[in-house]
């Protein structure tokens, strides 16, 4: 970084003060003389730091122009070659050639984010323009490559410092500095910049003679010129003004603007720069300052200008002085405010200000005044020009807008609302925001404002009329919307200028609904707006409206609680209130509302459930008012209809015409009235009104009527006056005939009368009245029979529906208890016995699946072999195409091909003989014990070499445990992996100390798990999730990732060329992957190639974890227990890190391999001929590598910081891919998984079988035996009883048979190896099971006693089992238990025929043999000892046995299932093996008849016997030949001039490819090998160039195989 020191002393940088070069006449000692070399390094380096003064110059002379910050000094060459500041520098002087907006990416976004583009250049060529436009002479020029491409960037700071100086001298720039000396830079970057410097070996131009060259590039004498500025430059110097002014007006000088009145200022300024200049030349001592002129070119004595001034640089100073001079008179005339004065001089030519204009002198003034009272001094030139265009920019607005305002005025004149909404949008209007839709609206509100006014509008009032329109117009676009939210926004904007609206949210639905119906209203009318004065209206309407709710729920508050003080007066006013608005509120009914309201109330809060007081609403108090105006009406009208029946009556004149009258009123509301009885009602009436009479003493005016809700009504008889309240001081009369008397009387009257004349009627038809009665009740039974008796017949179906529905729901029930239930009935588990037994399809299913069980694993065992071979014979062949090995090495082993392909049938024990089937059937338990028991194989597996367990894993486990062919055996596989895993990461034999160890080191349960994983289940699964997206990636050939850059330059070179046909300049290679992401081509295709990997990627991410399910479950149980185990030995780690180790088991291992390489793990199809393309196996490598970057959750840097853009979606990735590892993770246990316990070996009624090779056998006993300690370290472990049992491994013959006789040891030996192959079918059984008397074990005599508590249960019903075993059985059970028996004896018989696997455990049949009275005996035995035992308890009458039986038959089921389900799997991949081992034996076939080719081939051709047996002779060679050869190249022990001593013999001998080499030093033999050809060839295959023979020589093994090739095989 350059730092400016001025005249100080450098004490850091390099520059000339600091001793870049040591003077020896500053120092009595004198130093040796510095070599020519180091001088031209101190040269160099005095190049490197002038030019980066030059930087430094040209930098701060740019900001001073644009008055923008540039880089730095070291970093300005690049900050030039977007041309930007370049640009940016000619708008500068020459505007109108490179304006503003023309300028590329002009705030460098594009350039900061990609780098440079092409239409960069276009900034440089607008700067090339510009000083065109100026008049530089374009010998100064640069080219654009040497700005863009910076081939020769001193060459365009050169040309900035020969702009600087021309615009100095024409005035329209500040001089450019000289900081030679006065910048501090580091000796690295000073370093740096030498490097680059003769990195391109550009010549520096000379700075110091700019001045020189613009006087020659003047049309001009160069001799007169000169004598002339030389001239003026002495005049200076003796500081004469005169004689000076004298020297500037010679015409030979060609200076301009030369005032006599101003010749001691242009005195003093050019004696101040000659000054400076002489200073700066100054800072050079004589001796660099030689050394720097001599590197010019064609220079070699000093410049006269380095001291003296230029005429460009006396120009300038010219003008700089009377630019001064005329800003200091301006600004004077600014201060007398003398607009003439200023105006001209803003037009004086020498100021040289732009654009004035005399009309707008007014606007310079108040502006030019405003900027020097801001600044609170004279202003500078660069202020005026400032000002200048500020007022001119006012002005223009101010005319543009008045001519706006009038075309406003006349479009709403002219009432043409297209013109007027195009008027108010002009920018000129400078108005607030016009909305096109608005357009009707402005159009008619502004012609009202302006008829109003009478006048045009003003900008003031168009203006604010413009900004309410458009505000009313949002209001309208809202109602449009629907939204209610959006409409009370709009009515909030200030600008809409509404009052009193409110924020209320529950004002909004108001006002919009109020709106909507207003403008809907006018839309009728064909106008689809509201005006802010319609909106104003609507607002007040609903403000109005909802105060007025308000006030009348204040009103309803107040007549609750009214009604709570019980005050009828309080309750009236409430009722009264203005806002409550009821009607027919009556003063005199306050009573009777008091009361009635207050009992709705209680109602009310009675059927409430909520605690608090309720309230009675406007509705439910109208309509109790209502409803009391209604009874006070009604007892009005009783009570004064029963005063007149009581006068009536109280008459001596009333006759039953004059009672009938009163009685029948309708507001008496009397009833049960017959016409014919008013003399009775009469007479009764009357006599009790007289003894009414009689009663009591009270003769008041007032009675008392009682409503249905218990008020009491007083009524006048006198006045007809009414009251809710007894009046006070009034009495009642008690003699008056209340409605109750009057109708009970009215009532027995009417009764007696009806009575008499029916009973005087029945009297006279007694006979006829019960003959109907009687067949009346006759006819409605028949009728009633009948009717039901035709509706079943009707709907039979439904009868029976109902009555199977009945059955079928009963036996649901029963099934539902017998799944569900904790503790099922006995008579319901009863029902479903049956389901225990085995039928025809059961036994057929069951052998089926043993033969599809042994022909799959003879299956899987044939393909692995033939696959091993096909793989060794393709080695071969290839070989042999390039004759690296014999035909007959060939022919031998495609014979293996064939006798590979011959299958024999698995051994059982039975094809034994006796003698060895106690051997045999040992061997059954200990492998039932090792398939059983994982803790065995666990800790064989970690005791064995590591070398050893992988063939062991394919031979024995998988062998042992049928390939998890079914459910049973993939368990017990699955809990083996899960056992092995534990005990490798927790326990004793643990080997894992570090958590990363998973991942970096090989785990042996892991690989055995991907191992066993990727067979056919799991081979499936990665081929479903993968295949799709693998295809897409191969099938879509525009896919073309490729992320290296490198890689990527190169294919651009190649292109380029091919595309042009020219070389390119650009370099074939290069080193780095920063070097080639300099290119921005090359940055911009590996961006690419980043943005679809990152989609890619994504693609394959979210498919993966889309596909979870299809994860195989054990892949899935295996991780669930990986990261338990890792949680439980690192309780401290984070969860994160696990579930790392988690996904790199999942992704890394499992997947990401079958992504690399589809082709090999079969996930797509591709010939063999085809292959895969290098670009499709790039484009899946860079996919994989994305994903495994998010699986770990590792970001891209360092070597593949080119790849950082992918960080932020691995980042992000790796969150989701942690999310997945959790829910893959998330799976039952085994246990539930596979519904098996320690129980189910007992339940199902056949035994494991596993098929399993001789040798395996063998094999497995022998490690047993070997690691017997470390696998069972306990002394009573059944495991050593087992191995005892067995003894010694014994050989092949001891097990299947003796050796073969009348065979040589050869063919013998080969024989035993084929026994070996033999595979033996094992019936997996337990040793420890117990015999059928031995009741030791309560686990076998709980099952057992529960088998014969079945056959007893089925032939005999009971409600418990003590029930059932005591009730002694019929003789029909007892027959139908020997029935059952006998059922089953030939069911085992015809199961043993078919296969001697599916037969019964022999104690289990003995017993349920016996009868059925002993079976019951022994029964109750037995469970007395497993009550002992607390296994049964008599309590529940042993429940717990028939709970069992329940479980049983549920198991029964689903074990069914679960074997059709095996069948399905079984014969599926069966299916599948024979269509892959038909591929091989077309293989097989092929090459078969290409060796049968090749065998007649060499039958045709002629070679002589004699060339044969020179074929088969010995060759000789001495070491030194071998060694000229290059096939020696060094012996231990012997130098280069003793190899002549050695002798090599090399002689084929019986064994085809085999030679045998012999070595002699000075004739005595010292050594004999043998080399195989075909171990060289393997040599040769895996990339070996040099092998040891004889331990001492080192020999090369190509040319070794060239000799064998050249002597042997006459190649």
């Amino acid at each position: 970084m350059a730092t400016t020191n001025g005249d100080t002393d450098l004490a850091d940088g390099h520059n000339p003060q600091n001793g870049a070069v040591y003077d020896p006449t500053a120092d009595p000692y004198v130093p040796e003389r510095q070599s020519a070399d180091d001088m031209d390094e101190q040269r160099n380096k005095n190049i490197a730091y002038q030019y980066l003064c030059h930087l430094e110059e040209a930098k701060k002379w740019i900001e001073a122009c644009i008055d923008e910050e540039m880089p730095p000094t070291t970093e300005l060459e690049e900050g030039l070659r977007n041309g930007v500041y370049l640009a940016k520098l000619g708008h500068y002087y020459a505007p109108s050639k490179v304006p503003l907006k023309r300028i590329y990416d002009r705030e460098q976004t594009k350039y900061t984010s990609k780098g440079l583009h092409f239409r960069h250049t276009d900034n440089i060529n607008y700067w090339l323009r510009s000083m065109e436009d100026v008049g530089l002479p374009q010998i100064f020029y640069p080219e654009t490559t040497d700005v863009y491409d910076r081939k020769n960037m001193p060459r365009v700071v050169y040309c900035v410092h020969a702009l600087s100086l021309y615009l100095f001298k024409l005035g329209k720039a500040p001089q450019i500095q000289n900081l030679y000396g006065k910048v501090d830079f580091t000796e690295e970057e000073i370093s740096i910049m030498q490097m680059e410097l003769e990195k391109y070996g550009i010549q520096m131009p000379a700075f110091g003679k700019i001045g020189g060259i613009l006087a020659e590039n003047m049309s001009v004498d160069e001799a007169a010129l000169h004598a002339a500025v030389i001239a003026i430059n002495e005049a200076v110097e003796r500081e004469n003004a005169d004689e000076t002014l004298g020297a500037l007006q010679n015409a030979n000088a060609l200076l301009v603007n030369v005032d006599p009145e101003d010749k001691q200022e242009y005195q003093n300024e050019l004696f101040s720069a000659k000054e400076e200049k002489k200073e700066n030349a100054l800072n050079k001592d004589p001796k660099k300052l030689a050394e720097e002129q001599s590197l010019r070119e064609g220079e070699v004595d000093s410049d006269v200008y380095d001291t003296l001034l230029t005429q460009a640089e006396i120009q300038g100073n010219i003008n700089k002085v009377n630019i001064a001079l005329e800003v200091a008179s301006l600004n004077e005339a600014l201060e007398n405010q003398n607009a003439n004065v200023v105006l001209k001089a803003l037009s004086n030519k020498i100021l040289g200000l732009k654009n004035v204009d005399p009309d707008n002198i007014e606007w310079y003034m108040k502006e030019l005044q405003a900027a020097r009272d801001a600044k609170g001094q004279r202003l500078d030139k660069d202020e005026i020009q400032a000002s200048i265009n500020a007022a001119n920019a006012k002005a223009k607005s101010q005319k543009d807008l008045s001519k706006a305002v009038a075309d406003i005025n006349a479009a709403i004149c002219a009432e043409n609302s297209a013109e007027t909404l195009k008027a108010l949008k002009r920018p000129e209007a400078n108005l607030p925001k016009v909305h096109d839709n608005g357009e009707q609206l402005y159009q008619s509100e502004l012609k009202e404002i302006r008829d109003t006014n009478e006048e045009d509008l003003n900008h003031q009032q168009l203006s604010v009329a413009v900004q309410v329109l458009s505000a009313v117009v949002l209001i309208n676009d809202a109602l449009n919307t629907g939204s209610s939210d959006e409409t009370i926004n709009a009515l909030l904007n200030p600008d809409a200028a509404l009052d009193d609206v409110e924020s209320d949210l529950s004002y909004a639905e108001r006002y919009y609904s109020t709106l909507t119906a207003a403008r809907q209203t006018k839309a009728e009318d064909g106008i689809n707006f509201l005006t802010q004065e319609e909106v104003q209206q609507c607002i007040e309407i609903v403000n109005q409206t909802v105060h007025e709710e308000q006030e009348r729920i204040l009103a309803i508050t107040a007549i609750n609680e009214a009604i709570d003080e019980g005050d009828a007066d309080m309750t009236l006013s409430a009722l009264q209130m203005q806002y409550a608005k009821l009607n027919d509120v009556e003063p005199h009914e306050a009573v009777l509302y008091q009361k009635q309201l207050h009992a709705e109330k209680e109602k009310k809060a009675a059927n409430s459930e909520d605690e608090s007081d309720p309230m009675l609403w406007l509705d439910e108090i109208q309509s109790t008012v209502n409803s009391c105006n209604k009874t006070a009406a009604d007892f009005n009208k009783l009570a004064y209809g029963v005063a007149l029946i009581n006068t009536v009556l109280s008459s001596p004149d009333a006759t039953p015409e004059s009672v009938m009258k009163v009685i029948t009123d309708s507001g008496v509301g009397l009833h049960s009235i017959t016409a014919e009885c008013g003399a009775e009602y009469l007479k009764e009436l009357t006599a009790a009104k007289k003894a009414k009479d009689l009663e009591g003493d009270e003769d008041g005016d007032w009675v008392c009527h009682t409503t249905k809700d218990g008020h009491n009504y007083y009524y006048n008889i006198k006045t007809n006056e009414s009251a809710w309240v007894l009046p006070e001081g009034a009495a009642l009369n008690c003699h008056q005939l209340t409605k109750e008397e009057i109708q009970s009387w009215l009532k027995g009257v009417t009764q007696r009368r009806i009575y008499k004349d029916r009973l005087e009627y029945l009297n006279t038809q007694e006979e006829a009245t019960i003959k109907v009665q009687s067949l009346a009740r006759m006819m409605a039974a028949r009728n009633k029979y009948k009717k039901r008796q035709q509706y079943f017949r009707d709907h039979v179906k439904e009868v029976v529906q109902i009555q199977a529905f009945f059955r079928s729901n009963q036996a649901r029930n029963d099934y539902h208890i017998l799944i569900s239930s904790n503790n099922p009935p006995l008579k319901v588990v009863r029902k479903y016995m049956h389901l225990l037994d085995r039928n025809e399809m059961d036994l057929s299913e069951e052998l089926e699946l043993h033969g599809l069980k042994a022909k799959v694993v003879k299956q899987i065992r044939s393909n692995v072999q033939l696959e091993n071979d096909l793989s060794a014979m393709d080695i071969k062949i290839g070989l042999l195409v390039k004759n690296r090995i014999t035909l007959q090495d060939v022919v031998t082993h495609s014979k293996k091909l064939k006798t590979a392909d011959m299958g024999r049938p698995a051994s059982g024990i039975k094809s034994l003989s006796k003698e060895k089937r106690h051997m045999l059937e040992s061997y059954q338990h200990l492998f039932y014990q090792l398939q059983t028991n994982p803790n065995y194989l666990a800790k064989l597996i970690f005791a064995m070499p590591q070398v050893k367990t992988t063939k062991f894993l394919e031979s024995v486990i998988l062998s042992l445990y049928n390939y998890a062919a079914n459910q049973r055996e993939e368990y017990l596989l699955l809990k083996l992996f899960k056992t092995a895993l534990e005990e490798e990461i927790n326990h004793l034999l643990s080997k894992v100390d570090k958590m990363m160890e998973i991942i970096t080191g090989n785990p042996m349960v892991i690989k055995m798990v991907v191992t066993f994983n990727r067979g056919a289940k799991g081979q499936s699964s990665l081929r479903s999730i993968l295949q799709p997206l693998v295809k897409e990636i191969m099938d879509d050939k525009n896919i073309n990732i490729n992320t290296n850059p490198i890689d990527v330059y190169k294919t651009w070179i190649n292109q380029q060329e091919t595309e042009t046909g020219e070389a390119t300049d650009l370099p074939y290679e290069v080193s780095t992957a920063a070097a080639a992401m300099g290119h921005n081509e090359v940055t911009n295709r590996v961006q690419e190639s980043i943005t679809k990997l990152s989609s890619l990627s994504d693609k394959f991410l979210s498919s993966i974890i889309a596909a979870i399910d299809d994860i195989p479950y054990g892949m899935r149980y295996i991780a669930k227990t990986l990261r338990n185990s890792l949680t439980e030995k690192f309780p401290d780690a984070a969860s994160d890190d696990i579930l790392k180790i988690v996904g790199n088991l999942i992704y890394y291992r499992f997947m990401n391999p079958a992504i690399v390489a589809p082709d090999a793990f079969d996930i797509v199809d591709v010939g063999a001929q085809k292959g895969m393309t290098t670009e499709q196996r790039r484009n899946l490598g860079s996919i994989a590598k994305v994903l495994q970057s998010v699986a770990s959750g590792k970001t891209f840097g360092g070597d593949s910081d080119h790849l950082s853009g992918l960080n932020k979606f691995v980042l992000n990735a790796h969150e989701r891919f942690k999310a997945f590892c959790i829910k893959v993770c998330d799976v039952p246990e085994l246990d539930d998984r596979f519904n098996i316990n320690e129980y189910s070996d007992f339940v199902n009624p056949t035994k494991p079988v596993v098929y399993m090779s001789v040798q395996e056998i063998l094999d497995t006993h022998a490690l047993l035996m070997e690691h017997e300690e470390i696998v069972a370290p306990e002394t009573d472990d059944r495991l050593h009883e087992l191995l005892s049992d067995l003894g010694d491994p014994p050989s092949i013959q001891d097990l299947i048979g003796h050796a073969p006789v009348d065979t040589n040891e050869q063919q013998a030996e080969a024989l035993l190896t084929n026994l070996a192959k033999s595979e033996i079918s094992l019936t997996l059984t337990n040793k420890f099971e117990i015999a059928g008397d031995d009741d030791t074990d309560m686990v076998q005599l709980f099952i057992r006693t529960k088998r014969l508590l079945v056959d007893v249960i089925r032939v005999q019903p009971g409600e418990t089992v003590p029930q059932v075993l005591k009730t002694p059985a019929t003789e029909e059970q007892k027959d139908e238990h020997i029935a059952l028996v006998s059922k089953r004896v030939k069911q085992d018989e015809k199961a043993t025929k078919d296969d001697d696997k599916l037969q019964r455990t022999m104690s289990v049949l003995h017993d349920s043999k016996l009868p059925l009275e002993s079976i019951k005996r022994k029964i109750e035995k037995n469970l007395a000892t497993l009550e002992e035992a607390k296994h049964v308890s008599s309590s529940d009458n042993y429940q717990a046995m028939v709970t069992s039986i329940a479980h049983d038959i549920r198991n029964q089921r689903r074990y069914r299932n679960q074997r059709k389900q095996e069948l399905l799997k079984l014969r599926a991949t069966m299916n599948g093996l024979e269509s892959k081992s038909g591929f091989y034996q077309e293989q097989i076939d092929f090459y078969n008849k290409y060796i049968e080719t090749c065998m007649l081939n060499l039958q045709t051709k002629t070679k002589k016997s004699k060339e044969s047996k020179k074929k088969n002779e010995a060759i000789k060679y001495t070491g030194a030949r071998l060694h000229e050869k290059g096939i020696i190249l060094e012996i231990e022990g012997l130098s280069e001039n003793q190899f002549k001593n050695v002798l090599f013999e090399i002689s084929p001998v019986a064994l085809a490819g085999t030679f045998e080499v012999t070595a002699h030093f000075l004739g005595v033999k010292m050594d004999t090998v043998q080399i195989v050809f075909s171990d060289l060839l393997q040599l040769q295959y895996d990339g070996v160039a040099v092998m040891k023979m004889f331990s001492r020589a080192k020999v090369n093994v190509n040319l070794l195989i060239f000799l064998l090739n050249k002597k042997f095989y006459g190649k």
